[in-house]
C-alpha cells in the first residue's frame, strides 16, 4: 500500500482527530474534509508500506519523521533535500530517493522492490527512529556527537556504529575505535569474545572467619577453567585483610577499594579488569565452578547480554498505576541480577559515563537497586532480556540461608525502595525498556537417562 503525504493535506491536529472536529464545526468542504471523513490517517499511516514524502511549505516535512515512526517506508520526492543527519545515516538503507519529477514511475519502482528488502528498509526505519529520533534529547544528542566526531576525527565513529545496532549514542569512542572493543559487532565481524573471565567479587562485610561464604565463593571460582582472575572490591568500612587471610590459588587475587565505598562503585571501569567478560559476584553468592563454567560458555554465544543465575521481573501495578517489582521464582522474568551474572566489560564504561550522576546517587544513597540500574541500562541499549541459566536445585535454599541477604530480602523497605528505583529509572528512560522472557538454557543431556559419566556439567544435576 502506497499512501500520499503532502504538507496542505495532513495538518498535525490531525493525529488526535482536532483538526476534522474543528471542520465539522465550521462546514468546511473540500479536499481536506473529504479526505480526512474518509480515512483515519494514523491507521492508514501503520498500514502502509510505502509513504510518498513530497516537498512540504518549508525545508524539512514532519511527514517524514511520521513514516519511520510508523516503520513505513519514506519515498523522497523532495529533490534538493537533504535528508536529516545525513553525514552519518545511509538513507539508501531505510528509504527510497525518487526524483518529484518523474512521479508517475514511483508506482513501478516501488513494486520492483524485492519483499527481503522491503523488510529490511522497514526495520532500518524503526532502528533510526528509536536511536536518533524518537525524541528531541535524542535529536540534540546526535547532533552534539556528530560535531564531536568531526572535532576528534582520529576517535570518531565509523560508518557501521551509526547506521546499525544499537546505534552511534551508545558506542562511545572514547572507550575504543575499534569494533571489536564492543560486545555488539562480533557477529558481524566473525569473531568470538576474549575465552577467559575476571571475577568480581563485591564486598561489604569485615573477613572474620575463614568459613565465610566469601572465601567459599573465591575458591569455587578460581578453580573455573575460564577463570583469569579475581578482583575483590572491598567496599567494607573495615581496613583491608592482610594478604595471608586470603586463600592461595592457581589464579591472580587483587584486592582493591571501592571509589567512595559506594554502591556504583562496583561498576567502575577499573583498568584491572582486561578481560571481555565479567564475572559480577555479591560476596554470600553461592555457586559452583561447574554452574561457573556454564554460565559463561551460555554468555560467549550472548556476549552483548547479561547471563546468569538470580532472575526476577518486573510487572504494571493498574492499581497504583505505577510499575512494580517481584522476586517470585516463576516462569517468567525480566532481568538478572549482577549477585551472580557474566556481562562484557564495556557496560562498566557505559554505566559510569552514561548514566546520569542523578541516578547513581540515588543508588549510592539507598545502597540498592544498582543491579536493577545495570538492567535496565543493558536491556535499552540491546532491546533484548536478559539470559537466565539453570542452577542446582538447592541454590534458591542455599542463598535464602544467608544472613545478610535473608534479611534483605525479609525486609519490605527493601521491596518498596526497589519499586521506587524502577519507576525513576523507567521515567528517565522515557519508558520501560525491561524485556521478558521465559527463556532458560540448561546443559545438554542435563536430565537425560543416560550415565552420569556423560555428563559435561554434571554437578549441575546433583543435589
Amino acid at each position: 500500500m502506497i499512501t500520499l503525504f503532502a504538507e496542505q493535506y495532513a495538518p498535525p491536529r490531525w493525529r488526535d482527530g482536532g483538526m476534522r472536529r474543528e471542520e465539522e464545526k465550521a462546514g468546511v468542504c473540500g479536499p481536506q474534509a473529504l479526505f480526512n471523513a474518509t480515512y483515519d490517517y494514523k491507521e492508514m499511516l501503520h498500514n502502509s508500506t510505502f509513504c510518498l514524502v513530497p516537498r512540504g511549505r518549508r525545508l524539512g516535512s514532519f511527514r517524514f519523521l511520521e513514516a519511520l515512526q510508523a516503520a513505513c517506508v519514506p519515498v523522497m520526492l523532495s529533490n534538493g533535500w537533504e535528508l536529516p543527519f545525513s553525514e552519518i545515516i545511509d538513507w539508501n538503507t531505510a528509504a527510497v530517493i525518487g526524483d518529484e519529477r518523474l512521479l508517475l514511475q514511483i508506482p513501478t519502482t516501488v513494486h520492483s522492490i524485492h519483499q527481503d528488502k522491503i523488510l529490511s528498509l522497514r526495520q532500518q526505519t524503526q532502528f533510526l527512529w528509536e536511536a536518533y529520533f524518537s525524541s528531541v534529547e535524542k535529536i540534540v544528542l546526535t547532533t552534539l556527537e556528530i560535531i564531536q566526531d568531526r572535532v576528534l576525527e582520529h576517535s570518531s565513529r565509523s560508518p557501521l556504529m551509526w547506521n546499525s545496532h544499537p546505534g552511534g549514542l551508545f558506542v562511545l569512542p572514547q572507550y575504543s575505535g575499534h569494533l571489536g572493543d564492543f560486545p555488539f559487532y562480533y557477529a558481524t565481524l566473525g569473531i568470538r569474545p576474549y575465552a577467559k573471565f575476571t571475577a568480581v567479587i563485591h564486598a561489604v562485610s569485615p573477613l572474620v572467619s575463614q568459613s565465610q561464604p566469601i572465601l567459599k565463593l573465591l575458591l569455587a571460582v578460581a578453580k573455573s577453567q575460564y577463570c583469569a582472575q579475581i578482583v575483590v572490591l572491598w567496599n567494607c568500612d573495615k581496613p583491608l585483610p592482610a594478604k595471608h587471610r586470603w586463600p592461595a590459588t592457581s589464579v591472580p587475587v587483587i584486592v582493591i577499594e571501592g571509589e567512595n565505598k559506594v554502591m556504583s562503585s562496583r561498576f567502575l571501569p577499573y583498568e584491572t579488569i582486561v578481560t571481555d567478560a565479567v564475572l559480577s559476584l555479591d560476596e554470600d553468592t553461592v555457586l559452583s565452578t561447574t554452574e561457573v563454567d556454564f554460565a559463561f560458555t551460555v554468555w560467549q554465544s550472548f556476549p552483548e547480554r547479561i547471563v546468569g543465575y538470580p532472575a526476577r521481573s518486573h510487572f504494571w501495578d493498574s492499581n497504583k498505576e505505577r510499575w512494580g517489582y517481584t522476586s517470585k521464582w516463576t516462569n517468567d522474568y525480566s532481568m538478572v541480577l549482577t549477585g551472580a551474572a557474566i556481562y562484557h566489560r564495556y557496560y562498566h564504561y557505559l554505566y559510569t559515563k552514561f548514566i546520569p550522576t542523578s541516578l547513581k546517587n540515588m543508588v549510592d544513597q539507598l545502597a540498592n537497586c544498582e543491579d536493577i540500574l545495570m538492567n535496565f541500562l543493558v536491556s535499552a541499549v540491546t532491546k533484548l532480556p536478559p539470559i537466565k541459566v539453570t542452577q542446582k536445585k538447592q541454590y534458591k535454599e542455599t542463598m535464602m540461608g544467608q544472613s545478610s541477604r535473608a534479611s534483605r530480602w525479609a525486609d519490605p523497605d527493601h521491596f518498596a525502595q526497589r519499586q521506587t528505583c524502577m519507576n525513576k529509572f523507567a521515567s528517565w528512560f522515557g519508558g520501560m525498556p525491561l524485556v521478558h522472557s521465559q527463556m532458560r538454557l540448561d546443559p545438554v543431556l542435563f536430565k537425560d537417562q543416560v550415565s552420569i559419566l556423560r555428563k559435561k556439567y554434571r554437578d549441575i544435576e546433583r543435589l
